[in-house]
């Protein structure tokens, strides 16, 4: 009987995920998951190769681009089945294509800007190019024409940034990525095509809550990684090995926070805010993500210059991957939870406070004391447990 259920299913249907299939990231999404590696550790060599406020900007921008490429290939094999081969070459065609954005990522503002704006417009476009033939009658074909329009419009300034150089590329491709991050809350909406129904924006909140789990975990992986890296570029003196613990502790606090009180009930808080609980989500997330790389770099400064005279760049580097993972983790349990996130909240606007007295402090001071506000949020979810909603089966606290 299942066989005849299967060979029933029209072609565009076989494409999308049912209920019945795993909930769980399969081997491909994880693959294509460790590609992102190679882009986080780019892009915060970037920023630590010139700590101003322009580049900080630029930097930022590229990010936001590579993840929007990751979080649209996480809703692509969250609305559709990974284990289609159709599927399966898409997600390893924006890998491939991905990869070309991130190697021009270092000189994106200079000679390879056109190579970046192609590719990343090519992920998007190429993506409906495939999905949209094959969806040929079925109503989800209008979702994905939907999508493919708004790319089709941020794709324009992203092209055209690849033309000119300064700042109006700057001023193009935050323009294109301003629309890109906006339109997913109001469904794409097109004149005369109206926008995607809500049903169609449904995802499902267990296997995606593991995808950002496996993302942010790589996200942190990249501050292991240069620690190491420049751990045994820079030598073993007391100093460094000092530096190293206080990365390493404040990596493990960054994770625990995120995990004990956080996402063990991710996919039921997405699943709870549908269809504005995935779009949430991408947003903290993109957050966690920065402020994991921008401790990449902090972590690169605490190694080189361990008891160096202060620099207020050096200083600001460093409480800024605490400062984003806190933001992000507060948006979380705000728009995603719909709940206070007091401990998160209260440790950024008292970090924030700090800051003008950290700028004076060599930068291992600095990191000893951003590791000290992450595990002051630590021990308030010990002393003061979260309070439990209904539906979490009781897998952990929420954030408060």
């Amino acid at each position: 009987m299942a066989t005849e259920r299967r060979t029933e299913r029209s072609g565009p249907e076989r494409l999308l995920r049912q209920s019945a299939h795993s909930r769980q990231a399969s081997f491909l999404e994880l693959f294509f998951d460790l590609a992102f590696i190679v882009s986080f550790a780019l892009l915060s060599n970037r920023l630590a190769g010139d700590l101003d406020w322009r580049n900080a900007g630029q930097t930022a921008i590229l990010l936001a681009a590579m993840w929007w490429i990751w979080v649209a290939t996480a809703w692509s094999t969250d609305w559709y089945d990974p284990n289609q081969p159709l599927i399966r070459g898409l997600v390893l065609g924006v890998m491939f294509v991905g990869l070309l954005a991130t190697a021009a990522t270092p000189q994106a503002y200079g000679e390879h800007g056109l190579i970046f704006a192609g590719a990343y417009a090519l992920v998007h476009l190429g993506r409906a190019a495939l999905l949209l033939p094959a969806l040929r009658g079925h109503p989800i074909q209008r979702r994905s024409l939907l999508v493919a329009l708004w790319f089709a419009v941020s794709a324009v300034f992203w092209i055209a940034g690849g033309f000119v150089t300064g700042m109006a590329r700057q001023v193009l491709w935050l323009v294109a990525i301003g629309l890109d991050y906006s339109v997913p809350l109001v469904g794409w909406p097109v004149p005369w095509l109206g926008r995607v129904p809500s049903a169609q924006l449904r995802v499902v909140g267990e296997h995606l809550s593991e995808r950002y789990r496996q993302i942010f975990i790589i996200a942190l992986g990249e501050i292991i990684l240069v620690t190491g890296l420049t751990y045994a570029r820079v030598g073993m003196g007391l100093a460094q090995t000092a530096a190293v613990a206080v990365i390493f502790v404040e990596a493990g606090l960054m994770l625990w926070i995120y995990f004990v009180p956080l996402s063990g009930s991710l996919g039921g808080a997405i699943e709870r805010n549908q269809p504005r609980g995935g779009v949430f989500a991408a947003y903290g997330h993109a957050l966690l993500v920065a402020g994991a790389v921008l401790s990449g770099v902090g972590a690169e400064l605490m190694l080189m210059h361990p008891l160096d005279p202060a620099r207020p760049s050096w200083s600001l580097a460093i409480v800024g991957g605490t400062v984003l993972f806190l933001l992000g983790r507060a948006l979380l349990g705000r728009l995603v939870y719909r709940h206070p996130v007091w401990r998160a909240s209260t440790a950024l606007v008292l970090l924030l406070a700090a800051t003008p007295g950290l700028v004076r402090l060599p930068p291992l001071a600095v990191g000893m004391v951003s590791a000290a506000f992450l595990l002051a949020v630590i021990l308030g979810y010990a002393l003061v447990p979260g309070r439990r909603r209904d539906g979490d089966r009781g897998r952990d606290n929420l954030p408060g």
